[in-house]
């Protein structure tokens, strides 16, 4: 009956530390969205500027 017992507790101990757990939550989200890149971030407001600016230009011409 304890090894019955002993083994979930056992196994809870081992995954339920904090260390474990941040380091693989880390990892996986690192995985799904990369860190953000100076380079894109910059592209992308650039983007952002010109459709503004070609919105403005449909707008002016109505």
């Amino acid at each position: 009956m304890a090894m019955y017992t002993s083994f979930p507790v056992a196994l809870f101990f081992y995954f339920n530390q904090p260390a474990y757990f941040e380091e693989w939550v880390t990892n996986t989200k690192r995985q799904i969205i990369p860190p953000e890149n100076p380079q894109n971030r910059e592209a992308i407001q650039k983007l952002i500027q010109d459709m503004r600016k070609k919105q403005m230009r449909v707008v002016e011409e109505e």
